[in-house]
């Protein structure tokens, strides 16, 4: 093909393509994965997927609601008498339990998020306690870990609980609402990525971009190596047109992939993805700061880490890919690359097939 022979492609940054769709799909990708939204498993859940209840056998039996006879039991009635027994002893850990479960079982995540995060917060005011003057410094810190200790499990339980309503929340706003009240209620959470993930997720979906950096700047600054935040925020500054959110973009994105490690012996599939989106990301915004022969290599790499692993991040690596190629008139590069990213079906299937025609149009031109 002649040297000559030009595709008139984006020079400015803000031409460089962007589908309105793509951070949306990259938001959900985070959850629907399961490489961040992974819910508790193991000794926190039942066979039924509820978390379970430490310590409460016989509960509903003592509230005159036969165990096996869940069908006749007034659970309304047996929340009211809980209700009242709260109002004497609000940090009643064993009630709080209780009170969780038969939330449960009445499917009412608004009231099994309330008393969760009530027993978070009575878990943490134990290390809050005035200490006695009869007793020294030593004593005083041994009895504090000896009532941790004792509450451990059901502190654990209702954690999981209030976890399980923020995953099963559909709606953006509630769920965004939960996670307000997890967060200072079960600080250090071991579901902290998780609920992260959760938290950028429904910011997404509610198209509150500053809510959404703001949250994911205080997540790394309480974490610095969260993926979920780096990821998202990454994400979220290459395509916000305030000046220097681009460069903040490629900050996040290199930090992303030092975090994710994914040529380490021990990455997992989870750490991979993370690196080859974060990868994907980083070329993108080397093409908007007009670097299109320096977003090649990433967008390589994030294509080759993606492969065989997830479809429309794949697809998006490779049609940006197909983009870089064909603005640096490397027809043949680009031909190959679109015409892969054009089969697979998704948000990015229809603008791979309008740049291959035009790439197609370009190379029998030269011909």
């Amino acid at each position: 093909m002649p040297s000559q022979t030009e595709i008139r492609f984006a020079h400015k940054a803000s031409e460089v393509p962007h589908e309105p769709k793509l951070l949306s799909t990259f938001a959900n990708y985070l959850c629907l994965s399961g490489a961040f939204c992974v819910r508790p498993t193991g000794k926190n859940r039942d066979p039924g997927g509820h978390a379970r209840r430490p310590g409460i056998t016989g509960h509903l039996k003592r509230r005159g609601c036969p165990e096996e006879s869940d069908h006749v039991c007034d659970l309304q009635k047996s929340l009211d008498y809980g209700d009242k027994a709260l109002v004497s002893a609000p940090h009643n850990l064993d009630i709080l339990v209780s009170q969780v479960g038969v939330a449960q079982q009445m499917k009412n995540n608004a009231k099994t998020m309330d008393y969760s995060v009530r027993g978070g917060e009575a878990y943490n005011s134990i290390g809050k306690q005035t200490k006695p003057a009869e007793l020294s410094d030593q004593d005083f810190a041994s009895r504090i870990e000896e009532e941790k200790n004792a509450s451990k499990n059901s502190y654990e339980f209702l954690e999981a609980a209030a976890y399980n309503v923020i995953a099963g929340e559909n709606d953006a706003k509630s769920r965004m609402s939960y996670i307000e009240r997890f967060t200072p209620a079960f600080p250090n959470s071991r579901f902290e990525e998780q609920v992260t993930s959760y938290a950028m997720v429904s910011l997404s979906e509610l198209k509150d971009t500053s809510r959404l950096i703001s949250f994911g700047e205080k997540t790394l600054a309480a974490n610095p190596n969260s993926l979920p935040a780096l990821l998202l925020l990454a994400n979220t500054y290459v395509d916000d047109p305030k000046p220097g959110s681009v460069g903040k973009s490629v900050t996040y994105s290199q930090k992303a992939i030092l975090v994710a490690k994914a040529d380490a012996p021990d990455a997992d599939r989870s750490r991979k993805l993370s690196a080859g989106m974060a990868h994907a990301t980083l070329g993108y915004a080397y093409m908007k700061q007009d670097k299109t022969t320096g977003a090649i290599p990433e967008l390589k790499t994030a294509s080759t880490l993606l492969k065989g692993q997830d479809d429309q991040q794949y697809a998006i690596a490779m049609y940006r890919l197909g983009f870089a190629y064909a603005k640096l008139n490397r027809i043949n590069e680009a031909r190959d690359v679109l015409s892969e990213a054009a089969r697979i079906s998704g948000p990015v299937q229809q603008p791979s097939q309008d740049l291959l025609a035009k790439v197609n149009a370009a190379r029998a031109k030269g011909k």
